[in-house]
């Protein structure tokens, strides 16, 4: 794969992954309202898709060592991709009750991060072990921080 789309890839998948669970955790933990969390999701994948794949687009901009071409490839595949893995938690949240809902697009989240981690591990021939456990970590840092203020905004603002 070029360098221009695993870029893209891997930074959209990422963001795709740890902003929607944790906007997804965080919004049921304040409101239990499905309507709120699909509203999210969808803000999520369309907003925030446009911002990374500008922010991605403008940091390589900013070092001057990408050609134009390769820019807008890492470009177009963040939107892309972040678009898509976002959306993805949208099914679970339509398909079963919220708490069960919930419970799926953590798994499927948490699931899909691992299974980059240990093929970006693998590819670099590092520690499986080290490379999964310390992005498990970091999005379960922000699925439990999320949860936590969730729950704080729901306090103070009930």
């Amino acid at each position: 794969m070029k360098l221009s789309y695993k870029t893209g890839f891997s930074f959209g998948l990422t963001s795709g992954i740890i902003t929607t669970l944790g906007l997804i955790v965080g919004l049921n933990a304040g409101t239990h309202s499905r309507t709120a969390i699909i509203g999210g999701i969808l803000t999520i994948a369309i907003a925030d898709a446009f911002s990374d794949a500008l922010g991605i687009h403008i940091s390589q901009e900013s070092q001057n060592k990408y050609t134009e071409r390769s820019v807008w490839e890492s470009t177009a595949a963040t939107f892309l991709t972040k678009l898509v893995f976002a959306l993805s938690f949208i099914g679970p949240i339509l398909l079963f009750d919220l708490p069960k809902a919930i419970i799926i697009s953590v798994v499927w989240g948490f699931s899909a991060l691992s299974l980059f981690s240990y093929l970006i591990a693998k590819q670099q021939k590092g520690s499986v072990w080290k490379v999964v456990t310390e992005h498990f970590i970091i999005g379960l840092i922000v699925v439990s921080t999320t949860q936590v203020v969730g729950m704080l905004i729901k306090t103070v603002f009930n």
